[in-house]
């Protein structure tokens, strides 16, 4: 890590602008979610409001895991596995939706 004092200014100043970057991005969700001139699709609370938000959490994510985290500075087989946690995650959502979309299922949960 850091082995000298300049080297620890450096990451503490590192760090304050990664906060800030998440704090101003936590602001940006808040305000897309909340504030009519910045709404996209549909007047309210819509699919293309859903999806800038997932895509503001998904930037703030990739920032805790890189710089907090330390995976900038992994090998491979990390990445790998950091990867293939998404894939994974990405196909338990795509399921969920599926049984969401069978008819049978979506009856017998709501007893129509």
């Amino acid at each position: 890590m850091a082995d000298s004092p300049e080297a620890i200014k450096r990451h503490i100043k590192l760090y304050l602008l990664i906060g800030a970057t998440l704090f101003a991005c936590t602001l940006l969700t808040v305000a897309v979610a909340k504030f009519e001139f910045l709404d996209f699709g549909s007047r309210g609370f819509g699919t293309a409001d859903m999806v800038i938000g997932l895509l503001i959490a998904l930037f703030k994510a990739t920032l805790v895991a890189l710089i907090f985290m330390h995976l900038n500075h992994e090998k491979k087989m990390i990445y790998w596995f950091f990867g293939m946690g998404i894939v994974f995650g990405f196909f338990l959502i795509a399921l969920t939706g599926l049984a969401f979309s069978d008819p049978i299922y979506f009856e017998g949960f709501f007893g129509r």
